[in-house]
């Protein structure tokens, strides 16, 4: 029997106010998601998110694998994992499926553009450099298009002449200097994933996932709600990894399962009479 549909696994990560020293530390999270069933099986859910301090847990290829194996992963399963290229992200994901596809995410790219754009309207600001700040924005808008169709080797030389061009104003620009920066930043971003950025307008018509959009919403429910948004807790590694297993366990919809295998007669009557 042929295996249920791709799995695409997006992977993103957030940040969380460390205890007892200044600064933050990461924390990885994401949504495991089976396009289809090839037979109905409500006990397996399509969706599932997942979560762990990448600086603490000794064993996070393997808690990720375990999840996709419980929604059924099969060696001749197609998986597609999509972040947002950084390197640590993408050795997890060559372990968890070696044949696996891995690609960079159309919406931390579409991200950083914005930015860029962001940054030529205050160049446009400057009265003596208006026409300038127009053209580099169309190229820009250019850069996107050829990005979006997967000629990465051409996008890269575009902006180097844009960058070339910036030299030449950015001497008596803070704006320039600011944009030339920025766009610096974005050149070494898309060279260092060039093999990992698809045709996404290929992938978009046959209507494959093309973004991790769909994991933002995990971040927000893992990370961001307890550990962020307008909280002022501080997290020690250990407790911050502990707190992500008991939130993703929740939203999995799993945490009786487990307070039963620990007690097994936790709530016995009210799921005998479910």
């Amino acid at each position: 029997m042929p295996p249920d549909g791709p799995i695409t696994v997006g992977i993103d990560g957030g940040y969380v106010r460390a205890a007892h020293k200044e600064g933050f530390f990461e924390v990885i999270a994401g949504r495991s998601v089976v396009a289809f069933r090839r037979a109905a099986n409500e006990e397996v859910p399509e969706s599932k998110c997942f979560g762990y301090v990448q600086t603490y847990d000794d064993k996070p290829r393997r808690r990720l694998f375990e999840l996709m194996k419980s929604q059924g992963l099969r060696d001749n399963q197609q998986v597609v994992f999509m972040s947002d290229g950084g390197e640590d992200v993408r050795r997890v994901q060559t372990y968890l499926h070696p044949h696996s596809e891995h690609w960079i995410d159309w919406f931390h790219i579409t991200m950083r553009i914005t930015v860029l754009q962001q940054q030529t309207k205050s160049l446009q600001g400057e009265v003596n450099h208006v026409k300038e700040a127009d053209g580099l924005s169309k190229r820009i808008d250019g850069v996107k298009h050829l990005i979006w169709h997967g000629n990465v080797a051409e996008a890269l030389e575009r902006m180097a002449e844009m960058l070339l061009d910036l030299e030449l104003i950015q001497a008596h620009s803070a704006a320039a200097q600011k944009l030339a920066a920025g766009l610096a930043e974005f050149e070494i971003y898309i060279r260092n994933n060039r093999d990992f950025i698809p045709n996404f307008g290929e992938r978009y018509r046959q209507g494959e996932t093309i973004s991790t959009a769909f994991v933002e919403s995990t971040i927000n429910q893992v990370v961001s709600r307890r550990f962020v948004k307008k909280q002022q807790m501080q997290w020690t590694l250990k407790g911050a990894h502990l707190l992500l297993q008991a939130r993703t366990k929740v939203l999995n919809n799993e945490l009786e399962d487990v307070f039963r295998r620990w007690y097994p007669q936790f709530r016995i009557e009210e799921k005998a009479a479910a």
